[in-house]
């Protein structure tokens, strides 16, 4: 009987981050993925926050009839999947993240923010803004852009996970992080791996931060590596 995998993606992202590894995971994995509230077919006006997409998740897992699951969570998908193994500890059985930022402060969000100019990108990295709206149809990508950076202030200005909050999470975690990542450091990931009480970290070689220039082979061997 194959294990169940849940794929969560990262912020402005969407389920379609994960096409090109899911066949070869269907192969090993009884896989599911979804989009987050806001993103792509998952039509919402609701603000962003990690509380509701791990609202999503458990509402996802209710729907599909699954007691209890093993997620892997790229960047914002880890954070989600870590909130839902503090609110509903039962229903998930292992967490792979890659690429999760950890360190939320005002500094840190303001300086995530001030990327997250949808009018900038448009007239100065076109081929990334058309890629944001095919890959968030039919939401708009610029709304999707917006709710995205008030999420982070707020995370900044305190709805983050502390670490005393991370103490309490009894699941199983290894926490990635690609040594080329420009938006997450080595020391947010070791730190948050120390206080998780039981948690591996992986320093992947070579890998930066967009899960789209990750290696398909990398990734693969990663999650699967992790969840046999």
């Amino acid at each position: 009987m194959k294990k169940k995998l849940l794929l969560l993606h990262g912020a402005l992202g969407s389920q379609k981050q994960f096409d090109y590894i899911r066949t070869e995971l269907e192969k090993h994995f009884e896989v599911y993925s979804l989009d987050f509230e806001g993103h792509a077919n998952h039509v919402s006006e609701a603000a962003f926050s990690i509380e509701l997409f791990s609202k999503n998740v458990l509402a996802f897992l209710d729907e599909k009839g699954i007691d209890k699951i093993s997620i892997f969570g790229y960047s914002m998908g880890g954070y989600v999947a870590l909130k839902t193994a503090l609110t509903a500890p039962n229903r998930i059985e292992k967490i792979v993240t890659l690429a999760t930022k950890f360190n939320w402060t005002l500094e840190s969000a303001e300086q995530e923010v001030k990327m997250l100019n949808p009018d900038k990108i448009e007239a100065k990295v076109p081929h990334f803004a058309q890629k944001l709206a095919a890959e968030q149809a039919p939401q708009d990508w610029k709304t999707v852009m917006h709710k995205t950076a008030d999420m982070m202030l707020a995370m900044g200005a305190g709805t983050r996970l502390e670490l005393a909050n991370l103490k309490q999470i009894q699941t199983s975690v290894i926490i990635g992080i690609g040594d080329l990542d420009k938006m997450v450091s080595y020391e947010e990931s070791e730190q948050v791996a120390q206080a998780l009480p039981n948690a591996q970290l992986i320093n992947l070689k070579g890998i930066k931060h967009p899960i789209d220039r990750v290696p398909s082979d990398v990734l693969l061997n990663y999650i699967q590596n992790n969840f046999n």
